[in-house]
């Protein structure tokens, strides 16, 4: 992905919300969320097998993976990124992972308590907790500053958005900044994006996932319309 969006409020009903926009050449071949693993479940990449979210509803964790910037991992050794929201949403964070074979990447990993964040750049690995109030983490990282166009833009809306008092209610002012809050494709502000390349590729946002945790469990909405707020639909609770 390239937008993550983390909302961490420990005293509210619904303590925890995420949200997840994923950025890709739109021809590489992907699957919508399901079970594809033990205990886990998310989209698909089809071309690497791995994923760019992961729930495990039994613990009621959720991994998410940014593509970071540095210094690419050998080409001899380099191991799809697509492994590691698996990984965290299994087993609770990165313990003992050696990062040297994977590009650059940030993975966040939010449960009902809180959220935290690993960062790998290509020579080092580090671990930051995220604090009560809202957090973007782009490409560039978690982006505490306005230098940034996107999250300048989008993260007063975000921290401004009603919080919703329980799993079950439509949360519709999630669902439309979400799904770009009505900005052009092309606006450098946007977070959902389409853009074709000079050798005729195009690069844009496949999909939109919506998170929420609280002790009820988890609630997961996902679109593969990303500008559509009412295109969602419900993968948790079945």
């Amino acid at each position: 992905m390239c937008t993550v969006v983390v909302s961490v409020d420990p005293g509210a009903e619904v303590p925890l919300i995420m949200v997840g926009v994923r950025d890709e050449f739109v021809e590489r071949p992907w699957s919508p969320p399901a079970p594809y693993w033990p205990g886990l479940l998310g989209g698909r990449d089809l071309l690497a097998g791995g994923t760019w979210l992961a729930v495990h509803p039994g613990s009621g964790r959720i991994a998410a993976l940014v593509n970071g910037q540095g210094l690419l991992a050998p080409q001899e050794s380099r191991i799809s990124r697509g492994e590691l929201p698996l990984r965290a949403a299994a087993e609770g964070g990165l313990t003992g992972l050696d990062p040297v074979s994977y590009d650059p990447f940030h993975l966040i990993l939010a449960e009902r308590t809180g959220a935290r964040i690993w960062h790998w750049d290509g020579t080092a690995l580090w671990e930051e907790e995220l604090p009560r109030g809202t957090h973007m983490i782009v490409n560039s990282g978690w982006e505490r500053g306005e230098e940034n166009e996107r999250v300048a833009f989008f993260r007063p809306l975000f921290a401004k958005a009603g919080r919703p008092e329980t799993l079950d209610g439509p949360w519709r002012e999630w669902r439309e900044l979400s799904t770009g809050a009505g900005l052009p494709r092309d606006d450098p502000r946007a977070m959902v994006i389409r853009h074709e390349l000079p050798d005729g590729r195009v690069f844009g946002s496949l999909s939109v996932s919506l998170l929420g945790l609280s002790a009820q469990g988890v609630r997961y909405d996902f679109t593969g319309d990303p500008q559509d707020p009412e295109a969602f639909h419900r993968v948790l609770p079945e």
